[in-house]
């Protein structure tokens, strides 16, 4: 039965949820009709259309974990229940974080002009690199699985119960110095993000140079498919951080002062990555932004 707080953060928990599938179903829907009437689907419908995919994953995951965390925290916890959804929440979350970092390379050789070989190189290969990047990040995957794998056999196995105080204290740090070193898997992702954007800029500010040098005027199309790539990566990288933030507040506060009401409350935040990129991908492109308004003109009038 919920009451109180409980009630609230379930009702918050199922308002995010709804958002946030209302936008990953949209892109999917919109990017899979496309592709079954053009019998071909270009690489960007495509890496947001699995990004989509897997961010409806990672949203029932969640869904489920702040059911059960409203429910009891404690039933959340154990072992069974904790193995399977600490497991489900690497991959979704895993996959979801590395397709958008693959989503800000692709803007990155899209958009940006270099003349430097390797950069053409690059670009030209496109697909292939892109490709590469993402089965490249399955092979972390595979390396969370064993240190997860790992770490929860030591969480449940390696504390003396006999003195419960002890037992208690061991497992919080344990539990914290695992989360740390689970969570550096986020930081290749997250660099490679911050290099796009980076190299974006650069790419950006040659360009309005070779534009005031010709005395053309500092808008045309190059210019606004760079600050449209920027923001889009920009946008990436907030959710991600705040995402990131939020889970490991969420845990440390849990495990560290067994803080249950807070906690429930953290976790809200981490929806913000499935269910607030999604509309800021359907607003930053104008084949979903023309769907949501033809969707939203129906809606009105009807």
């Amino acid at each position: 039965m919920f009451t109180g707080l409980s009630a609230i953060f379930l009702m918050l928990s199922v308002v995010e949820f709804i958002i946030g599938m209302l936008g990953n179903v949209f892109i999917g829907l919109v990017n899979c009709s496309e592709w079954v009437k053009n019998q071909k689907i270009s690489l960007f419908d495509f890496i947001i259309t699995s990004l989509a995919i897997f961010r409806i994953g990672q949203l029932l995951v969640f869904f489920f974990q702040s059911f059960l965390m409203g429910l009891d925290p404690h039933l959340f916890f154990t072992l069974k229940l904790a193995k399977t959804i600490s497991l489900l929440w690497r991959i979704t979350n895993h996959l979801a974080t590395w397709l958008a970092t693959c989503l800000s390379i692709f803007y990155l050789l899209k958009v940006a002009h270099f003349s430097h070989s390797l950069f053409l190189w690059l670009k030209w290969r496109m697909n292939r690199v892109i490709l590469v990047i993402f089965v490249f990040s399955l092979v972390f995957l595979f390396f969370d699985f064993l240190l997860l794998e790992t770490f929860n056999d030591l969480f449940w196995m390696t504390a003396d119960e006999s003195n419960l105080t002890l037992y208690l204290d061991e497992r919080k740090m344990f539990h914290v110095q695992s989360e740390i070193l689970l969570s550096l898997t986020y930081l290749i992702p997250v660099v490679l993000s911050l290099i796009s954007l980076l190299v974006l800029f650069l790419s950006l500010v040659k360009h309005t140079r070779n534009l005031q040098l010709h005395f053309v005027g500092s808008r045309d199309l190059s210019t606004e498919a760079h600050k449209r790539a920027m923001r889009m990566v920009m946008s990436f990288l907030l959710v991600v951080m705040i995402h990131f933030f939020s889970m490991q507040l969420a845990n440390w506060m849990f495990f560290m002062f067994f803080d249950k009401k807070f906690t429930k409350f953290i976790i809200l935040a981490a929806y913000v990555f499935p269910s607030g990129h999604s509309f800021m991908l359907i607003l930053g492109n104008n084949k979903l932004r023309r769907g949501a308004l033809k969707v939203l003109s129906h809606l009105k009038i009807s």
